[in-house]
């Protein structure tokens, strides 16, 4: 029991959830704190979603002068990590690596984000016209399941792979950590990374990174 004074009323007293009994309950406990994770990340996702429709947010986490640039990577840059195989709508295993050798847009998403949905045109577009030239656009769905993410597939009329991420927190891992999406990598033909954009990113800043690598 867990007695605590109430300032408007007499000292209640109820079970402490953080007790010995819950403690001595390892399933329980385990069960308690995968909760209050889940109702964390909710609760974030929809605070951040609200700030980007209250007021401007930053289009990407490039400055004004890398976009300018756009197509200029680091000489320096890391290679992307493409040794994940994840599974498409469908439950194919697609390869990653398979799209080497091309400019790769790894975009990560979700079917609740709000500003994610206001991009995917945008994806669709630039992978229509530069696919034929080495373009690759491929989405990846931080959390949705297949069944989820196949009608939305098909409203949207996305013409890129789209992968399933649910259960395979290692490519969040590397390519994270994933507090805001979308998140977008755009990787050169060399396999390394040219950029990296946190929240949503106009066509233009995508375009011209994409024109310069291709």
């Amino acid at each position: 029991m867990a007695c605590r004074p109430d300032p408007w009323g007499p000292v209640t007293c109820r079970p402490d959830p953080w007790g010995p009994a819950s403690r001595s309950d390892p399933l329980r406990s385990a069960q308690k704190y995968k909760g209050v994770i889940v109702l964390l990340k909710t609760l974030t996702a929809v605070a951040l979603t609200a700030l980007m429709l209250a007021r401007p947010f930053p289009a990407a986490s490039v400055s004004v002068e890398q976009a300018a640039n756009a197509g200029v990577c680091d000489p320096e840059a890391k290679a992307a990590t493409l040794t994940f195989t994840l599974k498409d709508v469908d439950g194919k295993p697609v390869k990653l690596a398979d799209f080497k050798a091309k400019v790769v847009v790894l975009n990560f998403w979700a079917t609740w984000c709000v500003p994610c949905r206001a991009e995917i045109p945008a994806l669709v577009e630039l992978q229509t016209k530069y696919g034929k030239n080495g373009l690759q656009v491929i989405g990846v769905s931080i959390d949705d399941p297949a069944e989820k993410m196949k009608p939305f597939v098909s409203r949207y009329k996305i013409n890129y792979p789209v992968l399933q991420a649910l259960g395979n927190d290692s490519i969040l891992d590397t390519y994270g950590p994933m507090v805001v999406v979308p998140a977008t990598v755009v990787i050169k033909r060399d396999g390394r990374i040219c950029a990296k954009h946190i929240g949503p990113v106009t066509k233009e800043v995508f375009e011209r990174e994409i024109k310069g690598l291709l």
